[in-house]
């Protein structure tokens, strides 16, 4: 049966709220630094079968995003930056690398680190990457968002999904929490976004689900971040991506079709692609063993050579960005071979 890894749960504080964020590791060797940023809804959780898989050959950072699992809220009196928007979930990414490495890693730093993002996470990642290269040496993106939720082939499942977080927040609080954090709910989520037919895989997201789904500061904090998760996309900045990109997709991504994946990889200069033909959004639980090995393979090895990039570009205007505690920390593309 899969159990959830154990990890060493940290904290640090920027400009007014904690951000808890969990690190995977076995030693204090020297290592390269991964950070990872997890989906919509969910919390480090999501990712830690990845991050377990890695801990022997990377320090791997986990956080919670704001309004998320055991992460604070952006506060209430911040004017514009207490909106949990892309734009905001992007520089607090900034400053938690910041933070995270002592000041090591910054937008004008000399070498940074990798970053991994999961869905929603990867919008976030993505636009980090563009608008401060220099911190992400190496880009690692998993059921990366390749078009907005209503534009996508399974347009009726984001319409329904768009009332549900419309609903939820606008009725009164009791009947709206109820509503959003229903287990029923969660569970048709849950079958709607799982493909793998392995009754292990399938139990241990129905759980995830019905356990961590439900950690968020608010209402309101859901209904924000969920409007952002429906708006951003990692294709509008993929244009801009200068580094190393790994793109990791499913063929039965109900998120993005396969055309708008290859779309959007056609953006990106310097790439390398896998695709699972038979998995949806959920790589990050059906196929990890499989993604923490090409995550280490793509970081180890020689970055990909650059390749002429697609010839129907977005237009510059929508490809503009959104604008220690590990003092071991090592340039993320280090010389090392296995032994």
């Amino acid at each position: 049966m899969l159990e959830n890894p154990r990890a060493e749960r940290r904290s640090l504080r920027l400009d007014g709220y904690k951000v808890r964020y969990w690190f995977y590791d076995v030693d204090t060797n020297p290592k390269p630094l991964l950070v990872m940023v997890h989906g919509f809804r969910g919390d480090h959780h999501g990712l830690q079968l990845v991050a377990d898989a890695l801990r022997d050959r990377y320090h791997v950072v986990v956080p919670d995003l704001p309004g998320f699992g055991r992460s604070e809220s952006f506060p209430d009196d911040a004017g514009e930056d207490s909106t949990h928007s892309v734009a905001n979930y992007v520089r607090f990414l900034r400053e938690f690398i910041q933070a995270l490495t002592d000041g090591t890693v910054t937008p004008d730093s000399d070498h940074g680190i990798a970053l991994l993002g999961h869905s929603f996470g990867s919008v976030i990642a993505a636009h980090l990457a563009a608008e401060s290269p220099r911190m992400v040496e190496r880009l690692i993106l998993v059921n990366p968002i390749s078009q907005p939720a209503l534009t996508t082939d399974n347009a009726l499942a984001s319409s329904i999904a768009d009332t549900y977080y419309s609903l939820g927040s606008k009725l009164p609080f009791g009947l709206g929490d109820k509503l959003l954090r229903s287990n029923t709910a969660t569970d048709i989520m849950s079958r709607e976004m799982t493909t793998t037919q392995d009754p292990e895989i399938r139990e241990y997201i129905v759980n995830q689900h019905r356990a961590y789904f439900g950690s968020y500061a608010s209402n309101r904090v859901l209904r924000e971040a969920y409007q952002a998760s429906t708006e951003g996309t990692v294709a509008e900045v993929a244009p801009l991506l200068t580094m190393p990109v790994l793109l990791i997709t499913g063929g039965k991504d109900p998120m993005g079709s396969p055309a708008s994946q290859q779309r959007m990889a056609a953006w990106i200069r310097r790439r390398l692609t896998h695709d699972f033909p038979e998995v949806g959004h959920l790589i990050h639980y059906e196929k990890a063993p499989e993604v923490a090995e090409m995550v280490d393979q793509f970081l180890i090895g020689p970055a990909p050579e650059p390749v002429e990039i697609h010839d129907e570009l977005p237009s510059l205007d929508l490809a503009r960005p959104n604008t220690s505690q590990l003092t071991q920390l090592l340039p993320v593309v280090s010389r090392r071979r296995r032994r």
